[in-house]
């Protein structure tokens, strides 16, 4: 591999003008930055990036530490991260918490330690002394998805509770009453606040949410599955499943179908954070869909804005309801047909030969 002093060879020029040119600095004549350029092409050479951030005091990586990356949300959200990033400039060093807080501060020391320039996270618990005293010592951070109360970091998260009301209001528009939900742990912001939206919700309907009708799961599918079985063996089981994120709800799934139930017929079965698979389930979920693009590409930027010395702005994007089969919904109007609309492909074709007025 060619060193630096090889560049200076080729070129001809001090490995002092070889650093000018790569870190662009203004004194360096054209004819002198031409020729380290056409050297560092012919040499193939790429620069110590180690080295280069004990003298700029930056590596250009972000650390990112997901709650799950086998939940598609967050594997979608890494994604879109890592995008965002490389636009920018820098790379992404992830690592997966799989719901642990004692694996989420593993990862948040070992990025602090390799010297990041800066740490997304989606807290597993609100309770971690490790990104409190980092966000107290002025480390650039951003929370995403989720976020510790208390914590002066900006965050980038979507607002479910009008996706709440409406998919409430929808459900109550089909004749449903008796409703529960699969809720995520309450040590996390999202899950104390997608329980607290539905509770609201059915209070505007008279409908109350009995402490029967909450599953307590761990945003993971056999939390899903454990909760909704403790649901059908109720006297009075629900008619409904609300699952507060999409591996819970597949985990329903899975235990409304060992009972050889079906949904909707049986029990109606609806999910919070929509995933491309829920539209080749039979039948297809009803879910609120996040952001999740907007929402991690958002992150990156008020990120990078706190790296460079801009003012973050902490972002809120709302979430949607998608409606789909899963609920008891009727289905969709067949398409019509026109006869006598010549434009319509289940119109007969034209006789040739018939002569008769339409007059």
């Amino acid at each position: 591999m060619a060193s630096i002093k090889d560049v200076a060879a080729e070129a001809g020029v001090s490995v002092a003008t070889v650093s000018r040119v790569l870190n662009e600095h203004p004194a360096v004549s054209p004819a002198a930055r031409e020729r380290v350029l056409a050297a560092v092409a012919a040499l193939d050479y790429r620069p110590n990036a180690v080295a280069r951030s004990l003298r700029t005091d930056q590596t250009r990586t972000l650390g990112l530490v997901i709650s799950d990356v086998l939940n598609p949300y967050f594997t979608e959200l890494a994604r879109s991260v890592e995008e965002e990033a490389r636009a920018l400039g820098y790379s992404v060093i992830i690592g997966n918490a799989d719901e642990r807080p004692d694996l989420q501060d593993h990862h948040v020391r070992t990025l602090l330690d390799r010297r990041i320039d800066g740490l997304l996270v989606s807290p597993t618990d609100g309770g971690s002394p490790l990104m409190l005293n980092a966000a107290r010592a002025g480390t650039p951070m951003v929370f995403v998805d989720r976020w510790i109360p208390g914590v002066d970091v900006p965050v980038v998260r979507s607002d479910g509770r009008a996706a709440v009301r409406a998919l409430v209001a929808h459900l109550h528009g089909l004749g449903h009453r008796r409703l529960a939900i699969i809720a995520g742990p309450a040590a996390t912001t999202t899950g104390s606040e997608r329980v607290e939206a539905f509770r609201e919700a059915l209070a505007e309907y008279g409908v109350a949410l009995p402490d029967a009708y909450i599953g307590q799961g761990d945003f993971q599918a056999e939390s899903g599955r454990r909760a909704t079985e403790a649901f059908l063996a109720l006297p009075e089981p629900p008619e409904v499943v609300f699952a507060a994120d999409n591996l819970m709800a597949l985990g329903a799934l899975d235990a409304i179908r060992a009972r050889g139930m079906r949904v909707p017929e049986d029990i109606a079965l609806a999910a919070f954070d929509d995933i491309p698979w829920f539209v080749h389930t039979d039948p297809p979920v009803t879910a609120i869909a996040q952001p999740t693009g907007e929402l991690g590409r958002a992150a990156v930027r008020a990120l990078v804005d706190r790296i460079e010395g801009r003012p973050p702005q902490s972002v809120t994007l709302p979430a949607r309801l998608v409606v789909r089969r899963s609920c008891g919904e009727p289905p969709p109007p067949a398409p019509t047909t026109d006869p006598t609309d010549p434009t319509d492909p289940a119109a007969p074709p034209e006789d040739p030969k018939d002569t008769r007025s339409t007059t």
